[in-house]
Order: C-alpha cells, then sequence, then structure tokens
C-alpha cells in the first residue's frame, strides 16, 4: 500500500465506530454538531485555495469524542485514548491528531493559512458547541466556569483555554475571510 493513501472513514463507518464504542447518545449529538461546524471551516478553506482534506476534518470531527463515554465511566483522558482508538481502527494518524487536540494547542498558535488544519478546525468547532447547541465561546467558557470552575486553579485553566480559543477564532477569521464569532453555521438557529 502507498504510505501517502490514507483511509478517511465515511460517517457510516464512524457512526459505527460510535455503537463499538458504546458512545453515548447526548455526545453522538455534540460530535453531529461538530462535525459540522469543523467541515464548514474546512469547506470555506479550500473554496479560498487552501489544502485541506475536507473528509479527514469531517471524520476527526465525528470521532473527536469517541472516547468520552469511556473515560466518563472509567476515567483517563478521552482526548489521548481516543486519538489511540482512532490509530488503530483506522490507520489514519491525521484524523487521530484532531481527536488528540481538540481539548488544548500545546503550542504557539500560528498566524497565517498554518491555522487552517485539521486540528484547528476540530478544536475550533468543539469550541463552539455547548451540549448540541452552536454558542458564542463565551457563552461555552461561561458554561465550563459555571459547571467546573470551583478552584481557582480550575478557572484560571477554562481562562487559559479560553484566550486560546479567541486566538484561534481571531486566526481563522483572518484567514477565511469569515465572522465567526457569532457565526450560527447554519445550524438551524440563531447563536445563543
Amino acid at each position: 500500500m502507498d504510505a501517502t493513501v490514507r483511509t478517511v472513514p465515511d460517517d457510516t463507518a464512524c457512526f459505527a465506530l460510535w455503537d463499538k464504542f458504546d458512545m453515548l447518545p447526548n455526545i453522538r449529538r455534540h460530535s453531529l454538531l461538530v462535525a459540522h461546524i469543523a467541515t464548514t471551516l474546512a469547506r470555506r478553506a479550500a473554496e479560498i485555495g487552501i489544502a485541506v482534506n475536507v473528509e479527514e476534518v469531517r471524520a476527526s470531527g465525528l470521532l473527536h469524542d469517541i472516547a468520552k463515554t469511556y473515560c466518563v465511566r472509567h476515567g483517563g483522558s478521552h482526548a489521548q485514548v481516543g486519538a489511540s482508538w482512532v490509530v488503530s481502527e483506522t490507520g489514519n494518524q491525521t484524523i487521530a491528531q484532531g481527536v488528540l487536540l481538540h481539548v488544548w494547542w500545546p503550542w504557539i498558535v500560528p498566524q497565517g493559512s498554518e491555522i487552517c488544519t485539521l486540528p484547528f478546525f476540530v478544536l475550533y468547532a468543539d469550541k463552539r458547541v455547548r451540549h448540541d447547541t452552536c454558542v458564542t465561546l463565551q457563552t461555552r467558557y461561561d458554561d465550563l466556569l459555571d459547571r467546573y470552575g470551583l478552584t481557582q486553579e480550575s478557572r484560571q485553566s477554562i481562562d487559559l483555554s479560553y484566550q486560546q480559543g479567541k486566538k484561534i477564532e481571531r486566526a481563522l477569521e483572518a484567514q477565511l475571510e469569515l465572522s465567526l464569532h457569532e457565526n450560527s453555521f447554519d445550524c438551524g438557529r440563531m447563536v445563543s
């Protein structure tokens, strides 16, 4: 097999993995919306001439929380466990990269066209979806603070993630020539 050819699971194959790993219904709904937003961003990048594999972005969005149910029940990092499952099941390390990095980007956020890559589309999309509703970053992080901001340390961590989300949003806006802050991504209702 040519090393440059990567298997990209379609929606049906991703849904089969949801079943295999017993993904809860609420996480399925969340993942569908994350995949929709990430795919919308990737399509826009492709439209303006940025090289992006839209099918890989969609698959990564659908699979980004593949291990969430397992980790809620048994502990562990759902991003790390999920990435390893995706590599094992698909052999596609690019899709797994989006799963691994959808919670936090551990390096400097790039400016320019480097922001228009799979991990940033999935990471940003995930930050715009509260449960199964498209919301602004502020609304999403206010919810996280309410639910998880029980200590000074957790509030600081949530704030750092919010600040990173804003940097990614601004960088994506500049490259995609779109206003993303209150974009509803055609989710059937206005951003709440």
